[in-house]
């Protein structure tokens, strides 16, 4: 099995030597060099290399023109500092699961793909899962071509700087229609395999969830000589809404994370004008994030209105819960209950996915592989070597049991 030849080759690429996490940001020199990475493997095992209008990343055996074909992979892209699995797993594990279908002699009856998806993370333009909702129609080019980074720059002219055509982007209706079935494997974001002392499980669904920007504007001023009184510091009315989250997450059984912050002027000795957040929020099903999501928003009004700050609330982004395909999902632990040694639960997780975008279009499932720590979207992100390997043969297995019925 060559997965840990693959893993030390990629594990370098786009690392930070202060913090140990990964900067692997869309159409950044580090994405470029995982999709170099990408095609190398593809190409490496006589597999037929493409990117797709949108940027994605395919290897394919067999001609996926003939239809019905069973497609596995996941992203190399990161969050900022993220940790080494999440994504990059998935998409190791696939060329692994290929290789150790061959050392079986196994004989393929449908075609079997590896993508890699583009900008899943959201990291640099503020909307995840850009290159699977392109292809599906969730994202107008109009939008994409919206999204600015940080520093300005645009999507369309950061993907021509890398060398792909953004007038091409858009919705690709026919390379959907060619596929079967999407499996994405991908470490569990959570403790739930190690609770339950399981190294692999199957996602049953993802909970609805959303990014909302708050911008709360207030009157820059002296720090040293504008009385307490006569300030319109927005800082205030966003520390407030920060703890109002929590409560209101704690209350209802949800999530929510205020974990992206710009401040304007930004200066120490200065009172912001402008203090903008930005909230990740996830809850188990719709009413609850919702009720979740109106509370916050109420308190940060009443605490705005307090301090004679404004505030805006814009949604940048929402996906509804998403049920994985039953036929799909009972198939999989059809074909890994032949495994004595290998029980594997049905959990939900509260982690987006690009199978959850394509769930919409096409039957996707998920395997998640065991996380000890259950920490992810961090440096301390983990996995054991033998889980690993234990995810490789589950999704062999699984892929076996699809493409060669």
């Amino acid at each position: 099995m060559t997965f840990h030849s693959m893993w030390a080759e990629l594990l370098p690429v786009g690392r930070s030597s202060a913090s140990g996490g990964y900067r692997r940001f869309a159409w950044t020199g580090a994405d470029l060099d995982c999709r170099a990475w990408f095609r190398q493997q593809a190409e490496a095992r006589g597999l037929t290399y493409e990117a797709d209008r949108n940027g994605n990343q395919w290897a394919w055996l067999g001609d996926p023109a003939r239809g019905d074909a069973v497609v596995t992979g996941s992203h190399l892209d990161s969050v900022p500092d993220g940790g080494a699995f999440d994504g990059p797993l998935g998409v190791v594990s696939s060329f692994a699961a290929l290789d150790e279908l061959r050392g079986r002699g196994a004989e393929l009856t449908r075609p079997l793909g590896i993508v890699n998806f583009g900008d899943e993370e959201g990291a640099r333009f503020g909307l995840a899962c850009v290159g699977s909702r392109l292809t599906a129609g969730q994202l107008t080019v109009e939008d994409a071509h919206r999204l600015t980074d940080g520093d300005g720059t645009t999507l369309p002219r950061a993907m021509e700087a890398a060398g792909y055509d953004p007038d091409a982007i858009g919705p690709d209706p026919e390379r959907l229609a060619r596929i079967g079935a999407f499996v994405e494997l991908h470490v569990e974001q959570g403790r739930a395999l190690d609770l339950s002392g399981d190294r692999v499980g199957i996602a049953s669904a993802i909970w609805p969830h959303g990014r909302w920007r708050f911008d709360f504007r207030g009157e820059a001023n002296h720090a040293g000589t504008t009385r307490l009184a006569d300030r319109r510091d927005p800082m205030l009315s966003y520390a407030e809404t920060v703890l109002a989250a929590r409560r209101e997450a704690e209350l209802a059984g949800a999530v929510a994370t205020f974990g992206k912050i710009a401040v304007e002027p930004n200066g120490v000795n200065a009172i912001p004008s402008l203090v903008r957040g930005w909230l990740d929020s996830r809850a188990p099903e719709q009413h609850t994030l919702d009720t979740v999501i109106g509370g916050i928003e109420k308190a940060a009004r009443a605490y705005a209105q307090e301090h004679g700050v404004d505030l805006a609330v814009v949604r940048e982004s929402f996906t509804p819960v998403v049920e994985f395909d039953h036929a799909l999902r009972d198939e999989l632990a059809r074909i890994l209950g032949t495994d004595a040694d290998l029980k594997v639960p049905v959990l939900g997780t509260g982690a987006g996915h690009d199978a959850g975008i394509l769930s919409g279009s096409i039957p996707t499932a998920m395997l998640f592989v065991r996380n000890p720590t259950g920490v992810s979207h961090s440096p301390a992100e983990s996995a054991t070597e033998d889980d690993c390997v234990a995810g490789v043969l589950a999704l062999a297995d699984v892929l076996e049991g699809l493409a060669c019925t």
